[in-house]
């Protein structure tokens, strides 16, 4: 069988609002040849992977022989930049963790409780490049994260548009986040029953011909493509069931993991005293919302949004063993360690005591597992299924702007709190410089405005008169 061109944007629609993108596929570049892939272009993408509490500066300094450790396997493609500068971002009578996540990639102080001051760097490059709107059928903002310190949106939200308003609602569970990027189905009108029917049947049940079709020897897909779409949909099989919990569909179906066991919602946050987390917990329901956010970038449901690791200024008692790269690395138990309850009790705290004279063991080991789990959301977008068309990983050809809200955690400075913020960056294909470490001793607003003149855009962040200054030197 001879294949045929298909569609970047070929997608499987089934009943209620359920849309299924298909992965990249050879058949999706035309010609099929190596001169073709290196010239064809690929979509206009911009995501913001926040994490809370921040790097201390100090150790920003170490490199990738500190807490930045996880981040190395992707360092060709990261440009980590220090001596970055939000100090613009402080409000009066507010501390500095509510400050500093409201100008993470707005670079703008923030405008009340339930607003940021203005538009994030994602959605000024989404409203440059699709004027007009995305492609039918896309996900016009796609906001998720695991977070548990709700007061004030922008501690945990990190997309915004012009106004200040959140580009659209966190989905903080990963049934939710499921559901706003794959649909759901409509079955009669019901609440219960359809309920009841949703935990009985896949969505993937609803484009099973379809999906047939070009699994089939009757495919407009070569034999390599028809094996991908069959992984493919199996993936967001296994995705669904973890997310819902659902009883295996086949026998083949993967083993279902524990019921979460996180807190959501107000419960998350009970009056900002905390609350207790195993560090296994944790990483369980962080890396199914990150598989499920990859996946959505995969099937190119999704080019602009946010996704949070840890609120800024998160609260939280945090127990269990540490490992990475097989080795074990430290033993959390923060209530113990600080011999406190309460909010007294949680990690927030290390971030309090850092003293860049002293070891900071249980400061280094928290960002160290943050790292960890940033570096696998990026891992995820930089492997055999994020492919373009032009043969660079969506991680190489989209901006992923990564950043946290404090360049130190002591409140008894602001300068020193929102100076030294750390901020990462992607290749943008080829739009920015990899590869480096780079002080680049520049306000956070000048640095995203000269990544959004990178990117096309004419339109700028900061009051009109205000004189622009280009940062330069991170364009490759």
């Amino acid at each position: 069988m001879t294949s045929r061109k298909v569609s970047r944007r070929t997608v499987l629609k089934g009943v209620g609002s359920v849309v299924i993108g298909l992965p990249m596929l050879e058949e999706m570049i035309a010609p099929v040849s190596a001169h073709a892939a290196s010239t064809a272009e690929a979509p206009i993408r911009a995501f913001n992977v926040f994490f809370g509490l921040g790097i201390p500066a100090p150790l920003q300094t170490e490199g990738f022989d500190g807490v930045l450790e996880p981040l190395k396997p992707l360092s060709d493609k990261l440009l980590i930049m220090r001596n970055v500068d939000q100090v613009r971002c402080d409000q009066s009578g507010i501390n500095a963790h509510f400050d500093g996540a409201s100008g993470a990639f707005t670079a703008t102080p923030p405008n009340g409780e339930a607003k940021a001051g203005g538009a994030s760097i994602d959605q000024i490059v989404r409203a440059t490049h699709y004027q007009q709107g995305l492609p039918k059928g896309m996900v016009p903002s796609l906001v998720a994260g695991t977070f548990f310190r709700r007061s004030r949106v922008s501690r945990y939200v990190h997309s915004y548009n012009e106004d200040g308003t959140v580009a659209a609602t966190i989905q903080e569970k990963p049934r939710d986040l499921f559901e706003r990027v794959f649909g759901t189905i409509s079955i009669g009108d019901d609440t219960k029953d359809a309920a009841r029917m949703r935990l009985k049947r896949s969505v993937l049940d609803s484009v099973v011909d379809q999906y047939k079709y070009y699994s089939s020897q009757n495919s407009p897909l070569g034999s390599a493509s028809r094996t991908r779409v069959r992984d493919h949909l199996d993936r967001i099989r296994e995705y669904e069931q973890r997310a819902y919990e659902l009883a295996a569909i086949s026998q083949d179906a993967p083993p279902l993991p524990p019921r979460s066991e996180i807190a959501h919602g107000g419960k998350a946050d009970p009056g900002g005293e905390g609350i207790d987390m195993t560090l296994e917990a944790l990483t369980r329901e962080w890396r199914l919302l990150a598989d499920l956010y990859a996946l959505s970038i995969q099937c190119d449901r999704a080019r602009f949004g946010a996704i949070t690791f840890l609120a800024a200024g998160e609260r939280l008692r945090m127990t269990g063993d540490y490992t990475y790269d097989g080795q074990h690395r430290y033993t959390f138990n923060d209530s113990n360690e600080l011999k406190a309850s309460g909010s007294k009790g949680c990690s927030h705290e290390w971030w309090h005591k850092f003293d860049e004279k002293k070891k900071n063991e249980q400061l280094r080991a928290h960002a160290h597992m943050k790292m960890r789990e940033v570096a696998y959301f990026l891992q995820k977008l930089d492997d055999k299924d994020s492919i373009d068309a032009n043969g660079k990983s969506i991680l190489e050809n989209s901006m992923i702007t990564i950043s946290t809200e404090s360049g130190d955690g002591r409140h008894n400075n602001v300068k020193r709190e929102l100076s030294g913020v750390f901020h990462a960056i992607t290749g943008a294909n080829g739009r920015f410089k990899t590869g480096e470490i780079m002080d680049v001793g520049a306000e956070g607003i000048d640095v995203y405005n000269s990544m959004l003149e990178a990117m096309g855009s004419e339109k700028h962040l900061g009051p009109v008169a205000r004189e622009r200054l280009a940062v330069d030197k991170i364009r490759a």
